[in-house]
């Protein structure tokens, strides 16, 4: 059993900086990839960034440059840089994790951490 726990959520005001971690635990043998998704009240959930070992990260195109995302491998942990932070980043974030315990890889989601931005 593989278990996500995201922290960093918080309130920002437009314009500020929010850093999210994501950390898994529990028998893993190996991490093929992990992002950050994200859903808005009203809103499907969709892919914020993702990584993937042995690839360039990748983000979604409404960010124009504004997160960054990293991972240590060393820690099973993924990060979320989020700079310039606007009101319609407020959402739930999601950690995700494409990760192998022993068997074929699963996907693996973190619990949410709540991320407000006021105007």
């Amino acid at each position: 059993q593989v278990t996500l726990v995201e922290s960093g959520g918080g309130l920002v005001q437009a314009g500020g900086s929010l850093r999210l971690s994501c950390v898994a635990s529990g028998n893993i043998v190996n991490i093929n990839s992990m992002a950050w998704y994200r859903q808005a009240p009203g809103k499907e959930r969709e892919l914020v960034a993702g990584l993937t070992s042995g690839r360039s990260p990748n983000y979604a195109d409404s960010l124009e440059g504004r997160f960054i995302i990293s991972r240590d491998n060393a820690k099973n942990a993924v990060y979320l840089q989020m700079n310039s932070l606007k009101p319609e980043d407020t959402a739930v974030y999601y950690c995700y994790g494409f990760i192998s315990s022993g068997r074929a890889p699963f996907n693996y989601w973190g619990q949410g951490t709540q991320v407000t931005v006021s105007s």
